[in-house]
């Protein structure tokens, strides 16, 4: 049963995930303009971090799976670490979040965070496409 939620959860994060890096690729001014505005807006950012934060608690209450090989692992990281940011996102002050956004310098490391994702992206689809056949 955990297999097939694993299998499941990797290939859905998974082609998340390579259709958001796609897109980042592809139109990285609109993003860039899209997230700048989300961020300095409170309401914006609240509507998100609840949504972030229902995320997280169900890939967390689903799949918090520490045994059984690096995928289940790295699902249960991502879970954790989207629960995690739900949480930042919905308590962190608007002020907060603003600075933390110019803090880490997003537009510089854009294509950075974009590689990423299609990365994992593609190593999560990879993995779920074929744990069950192991």
């Amino acid at each position: 049963m955990m297999v097939q939620r694993t299998a499941f959860l990797s290939k859905l994060l998974g082609l998340f995930c390579v259709a958001y890096g796609i897109e980042m690729f592809v139109h990285k001014d609109a993003m860039l303009l899209e997230i700048t505005a989300a961020v300095h807006s409170p309401s914006t950012m609240l509507i998100i971090g609840i949504l972030t934060l229902a995320a997280g608690l169900a890939l967390v209450l689903g799949h918090n799976v520490w045994t059984g090989g690096t995928l289940p692992v790295v699902l249960t990281v991502i879970a954790w670490l989207t629960l995690l940011k739900g949480l930042v996102y919905v308590f962190l002050p608007p002020d907060a979040m603003v600075a933390y956004f110019v803090g880490i310098r997003y537009e510089q490391f854009f294509y950075v965070s974009a590689a990423f994702c299609l990365l994992l992206g593609v190593y999560l689809t990879y993995g779920g496409m074929t744990i069950e056949r192991r």
